[in-house]
């Protein structure tokens, strides 16, 4: 049986409050955060901690397809969508912005052409008169990175010669309202793995793309892997297995390289706790940092959002710390402050989900 052939990232970018990804990662080695008190919802006397690229309103035309045409213009010219060059296209919100916008004024019946994840799609492939060649996934918060690996095993396969993935998440009330409500976005801002009392996010607006070819280029995507816990609809196990489950092929596959750690880290309490002592047993002395205390949740495509960053580091030799947090951390693993990768030679990537959903890659540096 023949190996499958190796996956390279051929281009990358992303849009997030703080700019493209060269901005953000700047911004980022600065200590900047990009999180500010909000309203949640209209006319509400709370205020939450949330990044946006603009007003959290429903409008029309939506401001998520304006700026993801002006991202993807951005992406390498092929023939998108025809028969070797697939679109996937993932999110974990779509055009529910536009649904709200429809329910509250049914006369608005521009707002109902967007309103789902294939109009939305719709509304950007025509935009830039992409093929019919697309895949959709929303799998919440791992999204981004279910549709990395899914190009990779279209790629694999031989069934593309380069592969598109887009990914895109605008806040809106719905989306705001919905985590609110469920307490974990608060008033607190978020401290991605401090072992304080009580755990506390924040949400962004973000969106990236990554073109992936079988073409060499410095950056490899050498693995991937997911696991789903099926342990509880929002939680997970309480003993880390899920976090544990994901890790463990990557750490293997990293075997003879220095590796640091993209975290999820969202500033929840037991899951930020679980994931950096995951990490610390599964690649002592490895650093952990997640971005996420200063660029807010990026949902569904935050892993795209900082693969894009990530890459950005590399290229300059310098990661950006954990954002808004200080010590005491959940593990010792955890990194404050900006460091350099001069003697780093690849990145694990983690991305985690409602229901226990986790994903990972391992990007190498040639």
């Amino acid at each position: 049986m023949n190996p499958r052939p190796d996956v390279f990232l051929h281009a990358c970018d992303c849009r997030t409050a703080l700019g493209n990804a060269q901005d953000s990662w700047q911004s980022l080695i600065d200590g900047q955060i990009a999180l500010a008190p909000t309203p949640p919802l209209s006319g509400s006397d709370d205020r939450v901690p949330l990044a946006l690229t603009g007003p959290l309103a429903e409008v029309s035309p939506p401001r998520w397809l304006a700026a993801s045409l002006e991202l993807l213009a951005e992406s390498p010219k092929r023939p998108w969508g025809s028969a070797r060059y697939p679109i996937v296209v993932t999110s974990s919100n779509f055009g529910i912005d536009q649904m709200l916008a429809f329910h509250q004024d049914p006369e608005a019946v521009e707002c109902s052409t967007r309103a789902t994840a294939v109009s939305a799609v719709e509304a950007i492939a025509e935009s830039l008169g992409w093929g019919a060649n697309r895949i959709i996934l929303s799998n919440a918060c791992v999204s981004a990175q279910l549709g990395l690996i899914h190009a990779t095993r279209l790629l694999e396969n031989d069934l593309a010669d380069e592969a598109l993935v887009f990914s895109f998440d605008y806040l809106s009330h719905f989306v705001v309202g919905g985590f609110h409500s469920l307490k974990i976005l608060n008033a607190d801002f978020p401290q991605p793995y401090a072992a304080r009392k009580t755990g506390s996010i924040g949400l962004g607006d973000g969106a990236g793309f990554a073109v992936l070819s079988r073409q060499p280029t410095p950056y490899r995507l050498a693995a991937a892997t997911t696991h789903s816990e099926f342990h509880h609809m929002t939680g997970n196990h309480p003993t880390g297995s899920g976090f544990d489950a994901v890790i463990a092929p990557l750490a293997k596959a990293a075997t003879g390289h220095r590796i640091w750690v993209k975290g999820h880290g969202t500033g929840t309490l037991e899951a930020g706790c679980l994931e950096a002592e995951a990490v610390a047993r599964a690649l002592p002395g490895a650093p952990l940092v997640s971005w996420k205390g200063s660029l807010g949740h990026t949902l569904g495509s935050c892993g795209l959002v900082e693969l894009a960053i990530a890459r950005i580091a590399i290229e300059k030799n310098q990661a950006p710390g954990t954002i808004g947090s200080q010590a005491p951390f959940c593990a010792d693993n955890v990194t404050a402050k900006p460091f350099a990768l001069n003697d780093f030679t690849g990145v694990i990537l983690l991305s985690s989900a409602f229901g226990g959903a986790h994903a990972g890659h391992l990007l190498l540096r040639e």
